[in-house]
């Protein structure tokens, strides 16, 4: 059988962003009821953290999934770089997506994955938000990091409510400038650039996506009604943002205190299993409801799961083949 293979610029026209709302959306519920299957993701560390004998500053996330509403296998094999490729000009990020057909094993398609990962990281934020403020249709969003996650964080958010003001704050405000320039289209009131990240907090719902870790997003900043979203794999917030919430919600259990905002808190024992109210997947299934969100400050920590970025592939490979598009290679030859 022929695999097809699937670029990013054809991968940008084959999914917008309500799409992709709607299919993690759906995933994300049909994870929670024990159809989808979502395994822990296998990170290969080279040089990215301690301990380590290498020196590229990159690791390497392995991350199969079965999608149980489409019947179709895959896994991402993503990366972040620190070193090589920014020297060279390239993005941190790296990634393709591997389908399978999960009953003859047939390698459907191929596909860039680096697209995919930020059009779903986005929208993650977007459902994890329609199921905690699901009768508000205009809120403020701040913003920490101005690159391309930022953008489709933004993106999604804006595609599910009204942003009435979006506050964006990076360490380097040219990349702020060329972020409001880049929005303005897509933002639906104004854009505030500061150089104050208290600022940020001071909104009805704030996202991280930066690759800081040194804790710099203070809990004592976020005020109740207020729902903080930390998507940076490192430590970008402090124990007080996450001993202060009064719900601790993630996308994975397992994963979440192995990376991500979490995993220093985790591995002192100051975070457990038992600490998290419930996962996105159970807001989604209708198996959790978050009550009084306006008198509660709520903290959301989701690390990132390969279902949500298979599932997506998933319906852009079939409307390929519907639309007839893309290269096919003859792998078993």
């Amino acid at each position: 059988m022929k695999t097809l293979l699937l670029d990013e610029s054809t991968m940008k026209r084959l999914l917008t962003m309500r799409e992709a709302i709607d299919i993690c959306d759906k995933t994300f519920a049909d994870l929670a009821l024990g159809n989808t299957l979502n395994p822990a993701k296998v990170n290969l560390n080279l040089g990215d953290s301690e301990p380590t004998k290498l020196p590229y500053k990159a690791s390497l996330n392995a991350m199969p999934a079965y999608i149980s509403w489409q019947d179709i296998a895959g896994m991402k094999w993503a990366g972040g770089f620190g070193a090589g490729r920014r020297e060279i000009g390239r993005p941190f990020l790296n990634a393709l997506i591997l389908l399978i057909e999960p009953n003859y094993g047939d390698f459907l398609a191929v596909t860039d994955g680096t697209w995919i990962m930020a059009l779903r990281t986005g929208a993650q934020t977007a459902v994890a938000l329609r199921h905690l403020i699901p009768n508000k249709k205009s809120i403020t969003v701040g913003i920490y990091g101005a690159g391309l996650q930022g953008r489709t964080q933004t993106m999604a958010i804006c595609t599910e409510f009204n942003v009435e003001k979006l506050v964006v704050f990076d360490k380097y405000r040219a990349a702020s400038e060329r972020f409001k320039e880049d929005m303005k289209s897509v933002v639906q009131g104004e854009i505030v650039i500061t150089e104050d990240p208290k600022d940020v907090a001071q909104t009805d719902a704030f996202i991280s996506v930066t690759f800081a870790d040194d804790n710099f997003i203070k809990g004592e900043w976020m005020k109740p009604g207020s729902i903080y979203l930390g998507l940076g794999s490192y430590g970008e917030c402090d124990w007080e943002m996450i001993d202060g919430a009064d719900h601790l919600i993630v996308d994975h259990v397992e994963q979440a205190l192995h990376r991500g905002n979490l995993k220093k808190f985790a591995m002192e024992g100051k975070v457990t299993e038992d600490t998290v109210t419930c996962t996105v997947g159970d807001l989604a299934a209708g198996l959790c409801k978050i009550d009084d969100i306006e008198n509660k400050k709520i903290v959301v920590a989701p690390i990132g799961m390969g279902c949500l970025d298979v599932a997506c592939a998933g319906i852009a490979y079939k409307k390929a083949i519907s639309m007839g598009i893309g290269e096919e290679y003859q792998f078993d030859k």
